[in-house]
């Protein structure tokens, strides 16, 4: 029988067998927990799951590097799992080895799995610990320090075990980890635009997204998103005031000055508590030297931050993203033209064409594979078809893992793909875990994983994740909303409605704040109060609010301005928002059953599946027993659950 050298892992959930005694339903929780977090980590580290052994796992890497690394990298997650508000405390044991094993179908044998074994319970709960054969391998490699545990005497292993211990960057030498200090959290603002020409502007803001995407690789930060960053652009506030709105530590800011293929990026890391400098750099180097200037600032902004980098987030710091400038400039554009869309509604064709031309300039351009496949995505079912999107984003997104199989913004995407376009709900799972443990800084990937756990009616765990991503992105105003309707389905009314006026102050000029609490008044009886707030909701037929105004108005037993607006969708008047799913939906609204039903046929005829994702909200209920609505969900593989809305009375 072959024999081959590997590091065997095993894990162990501290104080299992006494809990699965006093609860053995929470212990089961636990352990399903305990599998969710290990698997996408694994997979990142090129792990391999060998058999579960009752209260833990056994595991197989090609190298101790991978194990070490992926065992860290595991217990990071559990720590950031047990300071999460509410979460179920989880701690466990990790032990590494390297030596020869023989495989038997899928499972090993030989003495490093019994030695591995013996490894294991020598580690404190939430520790890892190494034989010295491990540490051999790896303590030279790793910016971790190592404690020498000495030599210890093992049941079926005839010489004493020279153990280490990794001391993880929450823990001091000869502690037991606890729930500790949070990863330092980040704000990197736009880089001001001081170049001869203006037309830059562009320059400046794409490489201040590439900077929040090339310091996210360091998984021990905590980097706040785009959305939250950019409205502090040439701000008059403070480096505190900012620092207090955005809930972080520390501000990256600085400038950058673009002439011809001349470059100049000045950025200064700031402590937001005492405004003092942790450092700051002046770089003058040529464009083509972009790429190394965010590596090495990004590498810089971690060390001051006492944050330790493994080797793959050090590496994936250093790769450059292509070494084609002219794509560059393009992804960049691509990139500016885009964040004017999110806000502005328009721009979304220009900046699909920048990602294409960036593409065609580097058919090896990863990122730009990625980001025009999540354009694309976000623009399904609006502006464009879902039968024109879904197999274009499909080439794009395995093009993207092609090139780079540890892109976090590709597994979102792809996961995307599965849930919005597929209904492979598990699929779909997989691939926003694997996506956050790739990048944790990822609000995109904790937003639609929040999403999917919220069609899939487990709304707990759906709240948990969009808690997780509001401190990501303070200014996204998503997850906030999300989390209303999420609360709207367990039936508390009176939290929905507190809820929904919590997101009006936080957003008091956003039109979909407004919409939303009008919505909660709906469905709470309270017509009055709704009415008013849906008739202050812009009128202008071009944006969304006009929409979203009439359709609360039929909801409410008021449908003039719906039946217009769907009479003009019926004549060809061109909207950006009205797409067959909303038409139907708009029917549902105004009464006009066998209408809707024909809509919602044709759109899925068509390969839309957006009613999959929005079926369980409450303005399907007069259609929801319908035997061709029924057909169609099933068509969709939507879960059949029980419903928990609370069903208001009064006008229709």
């Amino acid at each position: 029988m072959a024999r081959r050298l590997a590091a065997i892992m095993f894990t162990d959930i501290a104080g299992y067998t006494a809990m699965s005694q006093a609860d053995e339903a929470g212990a089961l929780r636990l352990l399903q927990e305990h599998d969710r977090l290990v698997r996408p980590i694994l997979e990142a580290h090129r792990g391999r799951k060998v058999k579960s052994t009752g209260d833990g796992l056994l595991l197989e890497f090609p190298d101790a590097l991978d194990a070490v690394e992926c065992g860290v990298e595991l217990q990071r997650r559990i720590h950031e799992h047990n300071a999460e508000a509410g979460a179920r405390r989880l701690e466990i044991r990790v032990g590494i080895h390297l030596g020869d094993v023989q495989r038997r179908g899928t499972d090993i044998f030989g003495d490093a799995v019994n030695i591995a074994s013996r490894v294991e319970p020598l580690a404190e709960p939430g520790g890892i610990c190494l034989s010295a054969q491990v540490f051999d391998q790896v303590h030279n490699k790793l910016a971790f320090q190592f404690q020498n545990l000495g030599p210890k005497t093992v049941k079926g292993v005839r010489e004493p075990l020279g153990v280490y211990r990794v001391v993880l960057p929450w823990m001091e030498p000869g502690t037991t980890p606890s729930a500790g200090p949070v990863p330092p959290r980040l704000a990197i603002l736009p880089l001001a635009n001081i170049s001869p020409d203006p037309k830059d502007e562009y320059f400046a803001d794409g490489l201040t997204e590439e900077l929040i995407s090339v310091t996210s690789q360091a998984r021990g930060l905590r980097v706040i998103a785009r959305t939250s960053v950019m409205p502090y652009k040439s701000t008059p506030k403070s480096i505190a005031q900012i620092g207090a709105e955005l809930g972080v530590d520390s501000v990256l800011e600085g400038s950058v000055r673009k002439a011809g293929d001349q470059l100049r990026i000045t950025v200064q890391l700031i402590d937001v508590r005492t405004q003092e400098h942790r450092w700051a750099k002046t770089y003058d180097r040529k464009l083509e030297n972009v790429f190394a200037i965010q590596a090495e600032v990004a590498e810089q902004t971690a060390s001051a931050l006492k944050v330790e980098l493994l080797r793959t987030e050090r590496q994936a710091m250093q790769e450059p993203p292509t070494s084609n400038l002219v794509a560059y400039e393009q992804y960049l554009r691509g990139i500016r033209a885009w964040q004017a869309a999110s806000t502005s509604g328009m721009g979304e064709e220009e900046a699909t064409a920048f990602f294409e031309e960036a593409i065609r300039q580097d058919p090896r351009f990863s990122a730009a594979y990625s980001y025009l496949a999540n354009v694309l995505l976000a623009r399904m079912g609006e502006s464009l078809a879902a039968r024109e999107v879904i197999p274009r984003a499909r080439e794009l997104i395995a093009k993207a893992l092609q090139l780079s199989p540890d892109s976090s913004e590709a597994h979102t995407a792809l996961g995307n793909l599965a849930f919005q376009g597929d209904q492979d709900w598990a699929r779909a799972e997989a691939e926003f875990q694997q996506a956050i443990a790739l990048n944790p800084s990822s609000s995109t990937a904790r937003f639609w994983y929040g999403f999917l756990l919220q069609v899939l009616q487990r709304l707990g765990e759906s709240r948990k994740q969009y808690l997780a991503a509001i401190p990501l992105d303070p200014l996204w105003i998503g997850p906030r909303r999300n989390i209303v309707w999420t609360t709207l389905e367990t039936g508390d009314m009176e939290s929905t409605v507190s809820l929904a006026k919590d997101l009006v102050d936080a957003f008091p000029n956003s039109p979909v704040a407004g919409g939303t609490l009008a919505w909660m008044y709906a469905f709470a009886g309270r017509h009055e109060e709704a009415g008013r707030l849906a008739s202050s909701l812009p009128k202008k037929p071009e944006l969304d609010p006009w929409s979203n105004r009439a359709a609360i108005l039929a909801y409410l037993g008021r449908p003039e301005e719906l039946r217009a607006l769907v009479s003009d969708w019926e004549r060809g008047r061109p909207t950006s928002y009205l797409s067959l799913e909303n038409a139907a939906t708009y029917y549902t609204l105004v009464g006009d059953t066998e209408k809707a039903l024909a809509v919602f046929e044709r759109d899925y005829r068509e390969g839309g599946r957006g009613l999959a994702l929005i079926s369980h909200l409450p303005w399907y209920d007069p259609i929801r027993g319908e035997p061709r609505f029924v057909a169609l969900l099933r068509a969709m593989k939507v879960p059949m659950v029980p419903r928990h809305l609370l069903r208001p009375e009064g006008p229709r």
